[in-house]
């Protein structure tokens, strides 16, 4: 039995998949959150402890977290929770963990490394879906091509948006589309430069999109040049190329942000159980350079299932032998961390069929 840790956001979509593959896995997590109401009915059904403690107290948020050796951070989006929950950590002492996928809140998290290092805390962003696989993935073909100044990855999640996600992902388009060159992030028009993917299962369109990987794979492999594609059906991908100039121009604008989120949020209800069950996720990755070139591909669960059962191998992880300073997922445990979690598998070929 590992000490026990706070679980933040635990009564959110992905918060209580979370909290149940703890307890199944024999942990006893302390479930937080701002909202009594939907937090202690969850505590209770899990025989979990539980504290209310909103985000916006800074003191409270400190006491909180004093007696938590690790903070598994749940609630998005995390553009606007992270900072607070990040630096409670750091005050206390405890590591921090989160499941999020924006490029702001990595860069914030990487802002905070030396602290970390001084206070002898991890600080881990992007524990779960997409970024375990697609980090532990750019690791394993950059690692098998030295000196690679290109990278190329592609992202096939097959599924429904719990609410968070689909608040998340507004945010996102909101900023517009980024690739990164020379080392730098660089906009580019959201719709524009789609091409098709061969994944495990078929073949599929995809275009370029501002994930979490523009971030993470830079720092985890050092490669200058990264585009990040996301699967997509070629006539939304023709749709968003004809109006996202107009959608970024209106979503720039808060009171339409927030209604737009909202709305997103009530459309959302995130996959059933038959999907988490069933569903497939994938990823493919390319690193390029002088010496030649690695391509590989990962086939894994649901990326929800993924999440909870990535996130909670992680805490037990850091817990068992912890890190130091800010760090993504493969940067802190290799590029087979994500073979770890099961029905995950990584080919160099591809099967016949």
């Amino acid at each position: 039995m590992t000490a026990a840790w706070m679980l933040y956001g635990a009564y959110g979509f992905t918060g209580k998949l979370i909290a149940r593959e703890a307890v199944r896995r024999g942990h006893r997590p302390v479930l937080a959150g701002r909202e009594a109401a939907r937090l202690a009915p969850l505590a209770e059904d899990l025989g979990l402890p539980h504290v209310v403690v909103g985000l916006d107290d800074d003191r409270a948020l400190e006491r909180a977290v004093a007696d938590v050796p690790l903070v598994l951070h749940a609630a998005g989006p995390f553009s606007r929770t992270s900072g607070p929950m990040l630096g409670a950590c750091l005050a206390r002492g405890a590591h921090y963990l989160d499941i999020t996928g924006e490029i702001p809140v990595f860069a914030n998290t990487f802002r905070h490394g030396p602290r970390a290092e001084e206070k002898g805390v991890a600080l881990i962003s992007g524990v779960g879906f997409d970024v375990v696989p697609t980090d532990c993935l750019a690791r394993f073909v950059a690692d098998a091509a030295p000196g690679a100044t290109r990278l190329d990855l592609a992202v096939a999640a097959i599924g429904r948006p719990s609410a968070g996600t689909a608040r998340t992902a507004v945010e996102i388009l909101a900023r517009g589309g980024l690739v990164r060159r020379g080392g730098s992030l660089v906009p580019f028009p959201l719709g524009e430069g789609a091409r098709t993917f061969r994944f495990p299962h078929r073949e599929l369109w995809a275009m370029p999109f501002p994930w979490a990987d523009l971030e993470t794979a830079a720092h985890t492999t050092g490669i200058p040049d990264i585009t990040v594609y996301l699967a997509y059906p070629p006539k939304k991908i023709a749709g968003i190329r004809r109006t996202a100039r107009w959608a970024q121009a209106a979503l720039s604008i808060p009171p339409v942000r927030r209604a737009a989120e909202a709305l997103a949020g009530r459309a959302s209800r995130g996959p059933d159980p038959e999907m988490q069950r069933t569903g497939r996720s994938y990823v493919w990755a390319r690193a390029e350079g002088p010496g030649g070139a690695k391509e590989a591909w990962l086939e894994t669960g649901e990326g929800y299932r993924f999440t909870a059962e990535a996130s909670v191998r992680i805490v037990e992880k850091v817990l068992e032998a912890p890190p130091r300073g800010a760090l993504t997922p493969a940067m802190a445990f290799g590029a087979d961390l994500v073979l770890e979690v099961p029905d995950t598998r990584r080919y160099e070929v591809l099967p016949e069929g």
